[in-house]
């Protein structure tokens, strides 16, 4: 970091990353390499309901949390669902109004028992923070301030409920309290997972030491997946520089097509196959 030499007396150069980023190298650098390196980016394949049901609930509790408190209510909460709706990747108009009516009913019960009681200071707000190496910056959904210190609130709204070791060991999470402090110059620590189609809230509580443990991972995931891209501008193999790692993940991979390894792992899966019960 500026101030920070190295060997030589150079200041070491800084690297900007995203937790997104960061979570894609950790998870598959193939795909990091299809999203972050490789221009003109491959094609994507086709839009997955799940991820156009997350992103539209995350639209309309943007909407909601700008509203001042008296204002949040059950209905207020449908109605934004109806106003951000999109139906790209359903299986058609049936399964689409379905899902519409469980998300209006998700985000009016989420409201009810969350709604007026929040105090964010910052909502969908882009923050910042360099530390080590690495520029980490990124888009919370929720900042609040409570009890004295200010909250990171992360929006789930995948089928499987959040358990505290999602929220403990989110390298996002971590990342994103250590830019929020930097920022808003307040104490930030505790980290929540708020699971929409439940209203559940998981909650952690770092310390300096557990923060510092993230920090140093973010900033040897920068390292590699940095240096790699490196070594395929240097003429290195790309394939084996980025290799792919097969797994579930790859049936919803948008970058599928491109990749041999994740067409063999497992099949194929329609576009609305993860939106669950």
């Amino acid at each position: 970091m500026q101030g920070q030499l190295a060997f030589d007396g150079i200041p070491e150069r800084l690297t900007r990353v995203t937790p997104a980023k960061l979570t894609t190298w950790s998870s598959c650098p193939r795909r990091y390499r299809f999203n972050y390196v490789d221009r003109p980016r491959p094609a994507r394949g086709p839009a997955m309901a799940h991820t156009t049901l997350g992103a539209v609930l995350h639209n309309a509790l943007r909407a909601l949390y700008e509203l001042s408190p008296g204002q949040r209510t059950p209905s207020r909460g449908r109605e934004l669902v109806n106003r951000y709706w999109q139906s790209e990747g359903f299986a058609g108009t049936e399964q689409s109004a379905e899902y519409r009516a469980r998300a209006g009913d998700w985000l009016a019960d989420y409201v009810e028992r969350h709604g007026a009681s929040a105090e964010p200071v910052g909502v969908e707000k882009w923050v910042s923070a360099t530390t080590g190496t690495i520029i980490v910056q990124g888009r919370v959904d929720r900042i609040d301030h409570r009890d004295g210190e200010l909250v990171v609130v992360d929006y789930k709204a995948g089928r499987h409920t959040p358990r505290v070791g999602d929220a403990r060991d989110s390298l996002a999470l971590a990342l994103y309290a250590l830019a929020t402090r930097n920022v808003l110059h307040g104490r930030c620590r505790r980290v929540e997972l708020h699971h929409l189609r439940t209203s559940e809230v998981v909650t952690w509580r770092h310390t300096a030491d557990s923060l510092a443990e993230h920090r140093e991972r973010a900033e040897r995931l920068a390292h590699e997946s940095g240096a790699a891209a490196e070594a395929v501008e240097a003429g290195e193999d790309p394939d084996r520089m980025f290799p792919a790692r097969p797994g579930a993940r790859c049936a919803a991979c948008e970058f599928r097509r491109h990749c041999p390894e994740g067409k063999r792992a497992v099949p194929e899966i329609e576009p609305w196959a993860l939106l669950g019960e």
